[in-house]
């Protein structure tokens, strides 16, 4: 196999696998969020912002695998 193919392989692993987690991640933390609403309408506001700071937690780590998959196809 050549170099190129087998960085581009590579990066399709990294990004494939790495935006698998936090899009796993994303619909756990809403689907949480929605139950916890639906138990306690009251806090919603709460619920909905640490909703927020949890998804942008969870897609930083995608945006890092992003990185890491162009990383692999044009310095390595």
């Amino acid at each position: 196999m050549e170099s190129e193919g087998a960085q581009l392989i590579a990066m399709a692993i990294a990004a494939g696998l790495g935006v698998l987690g936090p899009g796993i991640g994303i619909g756990l933390i809403g689907g949480k969020a929605m139950e916890a609403i639906g138990r306690n309408p009251e806090a919603s506001g709460k619920v909905v912002s640490n909703m927020i700071l949890a998804i942008v937690f969870a897609e930083a780590l995608g945006i890092l695998a992003l990185v890491v998959s162009f990383i692999i196809r044009f310095v390595g």
